[in-house]
C-alpha cells in the first residue's frame, strides 16, 4: 500500500466535519448540475462536447461527462492521457504538441489502446509523429493548431496552416482531422464585449483557414476550441463544432470575476470545489489561522475566497498557513472549526492533491483518486 492510499483524508459515510484537512472537497449536487448544464447547452447548440480533463485530472469525472454525451476528453500531456485511458476513458485528444522521441513512443503506444488525437504546429513534429505511428502500425488523428490570438502555440492561420495540414495528410499513418483554435487569452477577459471581440477575431481566422483548406481539397471534420469563459460564443459561431471547456465542472474564484450582460457576475455554473481547512490558531479576535497555505492552493490567479456562509477574508498565505481576516465582521472562529475555501485557480490546485472527497448533503459519498496528479510529462 502506498503512502497516499494509506492516508486518504476521508472515507465514504463520514460526516464532512470529520474529514481531515487540508482536503479537496467536491459538492456533488453542484458539480452534477454543472455537468448537466454544459451537456445540455452543447446539445442544444448542435456541437460536440470534449471537456478538458486537466481541470479535474479524475477519470471518475471524465466518465460521468461522457455518460452525459461528451465524445471524449482533452488532456494536455501524454501522462494525463495515459492515466485517463488506464482508468477506462476510451477517447482522448491531447490538445497540445507532443515533442521528443520518448513522449511520442508513449503516444503511439496509447493509440493502440484508445482513440487518440494530438495537435501539431511544426513540420518536423509532423514527420516524427508519422514515422513513429507507421513503425507502431497505429493511426493518429491530428489537428493542426492555429494561433487565433493566444500567442502561445499554433501555426499562423491561412496558407501556413494549409501547408502543415498537407504535410499531415501525406503521412499514411496520420489522419488530418481539422483545426485546434483555442483562444486562451479570452477566457478571463472580464466583460462580455471584450470576450466577444476576441472570439469574433478568432472565428474570422478560423473561417479564413477553413476556406483555404477547402480550396486545397482538404476536408475539415473538426474545428475545436472554446473554454468556460467563451464557450457560448464558439458554440453560436456556426464555425466551431467541438467545445473544450474544463473549469465549468468546479469553477473558481477567478472565473467568478467574469461579468455577464447585466454587468454582474456570470452565474451559469456554481462553485463545487473547495479546499477544506481547519482553524489552527486564533492570534486575535480579528484573525484566524488555517492549515491551508501555499502548498494547498495555487495562487497564480489570486488568493482563495471563503464560502460566503463561512465569512472572513483570506488575506495571506505561507507554506502551511493561511490568514483569515475578520476585521469589520461579527464572525469569530473557534479553534478546530473548519472552513470551505474557493481556490483562485482550480486546475493547478487540483494537481496538489491525491484525492477528491465527494460530498453530498454533508456526508462523504465517495473518495476519488486524482489519477492525473503530477502528470506533467
Amino acid at each position: 500500500m502506498t503512502y497516499a492510499s494509506a492516508h486518504a483524508p476521508a472515507e465514504a459515510g463520514m460526516a464532512l466535519e470529520e474529514v481531515d484537512t487540508p482536503a479537496l472537497v467536491v459538492e456533488l449536487d453542484v458539480m452534477e448540475a454543472n455537468l448537466t448544464e454544459m451537456a445540455r447547452r452543447a446539445a442544444e447548440a448542435g456541437v460536440r462536447l470534449r471537456p478538458h480533463s486537466k481541470t479535474h485530472k479524475c477519470a471518475e469525472i471524465s466518465l460521468r461527462q461522457m455518460a452525459l454525451g461528451a465524445v471524449g476528453v482533452c488532456c494536455q500531456k501524454v501522462s494525463e492521457a495515459e492515466a485517463q485511458v488506464e482508468h477506462g476513458v476510451s477517447n482522448v485528444l491531447i490538445s497540445n504538441q507532443v515533442v521528443g522521441g520518448r513522449k511520442i513512443a508513449r503516444l503511439v503506444d496509447l493509440a493502440a489502446r484508445a482513440r487518440v488525437g494530438v495537435c501539431v504546429d511544426h513540420p518536423e513534429n509532423v514527420d516524427e509523429l508519422g514515422r513513429a505511428a507507421a513503425a507502431a502500425k497505429v493511426a493518429l488523428n491530428v489537428l493542426v493548431e492555429i494561433d487565433v490570438g493566444a500567442s502561445r502555440c499554433g501555426v499562423a492561420p491561412g496558407a501556413p496552416a494549409v501547408a502543415l495540414a498537407e504535410r499531415v495528410a501525406s503521412h499514411p499513418s496520420l489522419a488530418f482531422e481539422g483545426l485546434q483554435a483555442y483562444q486562451g487569452r479570452a477566457q478571463h477577459l472580464r466583460t462580455v464585449a471584450e470576450r466577444e471581440a476576441a472570439i469574433c477575431r478568432a472565428v474570422e481566422l478560423v473561417t479564413e483557414t477553413r476556406r483555404a483548406l477547402s480550396s486545397a481539397g482538404l476536408p475539415v471534420e473538426t474545428i475545436a476550441g472554446a473554454g468556460t469563459g467563451t464557450y457560448e460564443l464558439e458554440a453560436g459561431s456556426g464555425v466551431y463544432n467541438e467545445l473544450q471547456p474544463g473549469s465549468y465542472v468546479f469553477m473558481d474564484a477567478d472565473y467568478a470575476r467574469n461579468l455577464g450582460l447585466d454587468g454582474g457576475p456570470v452565474t451559469t455554473f456554481e462553485h463545487s470545489l473547495f479546499v477544506y481547512a481547519t482553524v489552527m490558531s486564533i492570534p486575535s479576535d480579528e484573525t484566524a489561522i488555517v492549515d491551508a497555505g501555499l502548498k494547498a492552493f495555487s495562487v497564480d490567479s489570486g488568493l482563495p475566497v471563503p464560502r460566503p456562509s463561512d465569512g472572513g477574508e483570506y488575506v495571506g498565505a505561507s507554506d502551511e498557513h493561511g490568514k483569515l481576516s475578520l476585521a469589520g465582521t461579527n464572525r469569530r472562529y473557534r479553534l478546530g472549526e473548519k472552513v470551505l475555501l474557493v481556490p483562485g485557480h482550480c486546475d493547478p490546485t487540483v494537481n496538489l492533491y491525491d484525492w477528491l472527497v465527494a460530498v453530498r448533503g454533508g456526508t462523504v459519498e465517495s473518495v476519488w483518486p486524482v489519477v492525473g496528479r503530477g502528470a506533467v510529462y
